[in-house]
């Protein structure tokens, strides 16, 4: 299960994107709380504490969010916006209010385990196409993450969300989709292609002064 974090919020009054701008130059994140049994309520957090949360806690951890005095709720965050300029900075954060009995819908990071067979002794790449898994869960069941062995692949074998069992867990994600795969090593195609460009810089040297010489004869001919 996902380890359990605090996270401080206090109301926020105004919104709009110039109130935003306002609580970042100020190291405040703006947030966005609501769930099946809530009315939605905006918030702010101090970015310093977010970052903190996200260097020591997986995205999918469930945490106790403390709004102002009140008691603290079970929550997870659902959407988390960044600067594309500069990722590290935080520009919103959507969170859900969770209940104990009440089964949610989150995605999870798929981590590889193992190094595949096919790797190891022959060369191949591992080519991993699905990076998160959509899931529906209690909230005490939450996966930090879902591992996949790809120990026994071989070149041309891979895994489909389908091969996965998990344990307390429905997965959501078309069971068809490709997760890994095991692709021949492409040592052969580059050293081809790195000798035809040898070939062709060693040529063009040759080229240039067999023109040079063919200029020089003409030269020598008319003088």
């Amino acid at each position: 299960m996902a380890e359990q974090t605090i996270l401080h919020a206090t109301l926020r009054q105004a919104t709009g994107k110039g109130a935003a701008r306002s609580l970042r130059r100020l190291a405040q994140v703006p947030a966005v709380i609501y769930g099946p049994d809530r009315e939605s309520e905006a918030l702010t957090i101090d970015g310093t504490s977010l970052n903190r949360y996200f260097a020591a806690t997986d995205r999918s951890a469930v945490l106790d969010l403390i709004v102002g005095d009140r008691e603290p709720v079970k929550a997870i965050l659902r959407d988390v916006q960044r600067n594309p300029i500069r990722p590290a900075d935080i520009l919103h954060v959507d969170l859900f209010e969770i209940h104990a009995g009440q089964r949610i819908t989150l995605e999870v990071p798929i981590r590889m385990v193992g190094i595949p067979d096919g790797v190891r002794n022959f060369g191949g790449v591992l080519d991993h196409q699905l990076r998160e898994l959509e899931i529906e869960v209690f909230p005490k069941d939450i996966p930090e993450h879902i591992d996949v062995d790809v120990t026994a692949l071989v070149i041309g074998q891979g895994i489909s969300v389908r091969d996965l069992q998990l344990v307390d867990i429905e997965i959501l994600t078309d069971p068809a989709q490709l997760i890994c795969t095991v692709i021949p090593p492409r040592l052969e195609e580059e050293t081809t292609t790195d000798e035809e460009e040898a070939v062709d810089a060693a040529a063009e040297p040759e080229l240039i002064r067999k023109e040079k010489g063919d200029e020089e004869d003409a030269a020598e001919t008319e003088g």
